[in-house]
């Protein structure tokens, strides 16, 4: 485990009861207006009776997947998340990061889609990204959400690079900062081809009052071959 890869982990397990009443209590306006309804919409697009959500955190999209009638399995790195997640139900929950998920083979079934919302924070994700082709049901899908290259970019320059996320927008209860690794849009496209998906359509969900782009949300299929 690499230091940045114990920095996130670290994050998620201190900030785990933090994340869940902000989630929860809608305190994050992205989500409260577009990223939430934007996942659902993609996922609503296709068949969805069996879906693995990647980083599932406390559980919300289980259990709103779960309410439209698909079967649902959460997989996280945080077990205070993952207990918060078990605690509401909507589906089956297990603490398992990257490495555990690719070791994982066919112990958890297959899917028709697989979803990773604001998920994929690490550099070295490739690895993960390959073994996921082998997770999917016969015409079944790769969902991406993550946060819009450009908007993200900020005032750092346009260049993939470790960030720092300190949850500043989110309330006073974070108490740890979190590194992530950003991506120009380049890269993105670039890395899943290199992983053997192919990109069926990109979105850009905007804010409905600036136009801006909330975040870029990618639907992939495995190349065949």
């Amino acid at each position: 485990m690499t230091d940045h890869d114990a920095r996130i982990r670290h994050s998620w397990q201190a900030n785990a009861d933090a994340w869940t009443r902000a989630v929860r209590e809608q305190r994050i306006e992205s989500r409260r207006l577009v990223t939430d309804a934007a996942i659902l919409s993609a996922i609503a697009d296709g068949p969805a009776r069996r879906v693995l959500d990647i980083g599932c955190g406390e559980g919300w999209l289980c259990r709103a997947l779960a309410e439209r009638g698909s079967e649902c399995v959460g997989v996280d790195a945080s077990s205070p998340l993952i207990d918060s997640a078990k605690a509401l139900g909507g589906g089956r929950f297990e603490v398992m990061d990257y490495a555990a998920l690719i070791e994982s083979g066919n112990r958890l079934g297959q899917f028709d889609v697989l979803v990773c919302n604001f998920a994929l924070l690490d550099d070295y994700i490739a690895p993960l990204l390959g073994a996921l082709r082998d997770r999917l049901d016969p015409g079944g899908r790769l969902l991406i959400q993550t946060v819009h290259p450009w908007s993200a970019c900020g005032d750092e320059p346009y260049t993939d690079g470790w960030r720092l996320e300190t949850f500043a927008g989110f309330g006073g209860e974070f108490s740890s900062p979190m590194p992530w690794f950003f991506r120009t849009l380049e890269s993105w496209l670039a890395l899943l081809a290199a992983s053997g998906w192919r990109l069926r359509q990109l979105r850009e969900p905007r804010h409905p009052d600036t136009g801006q782009p909330c975040s870029l949300l990618l639907e992939l299929h495995p190349v065949a071959g």
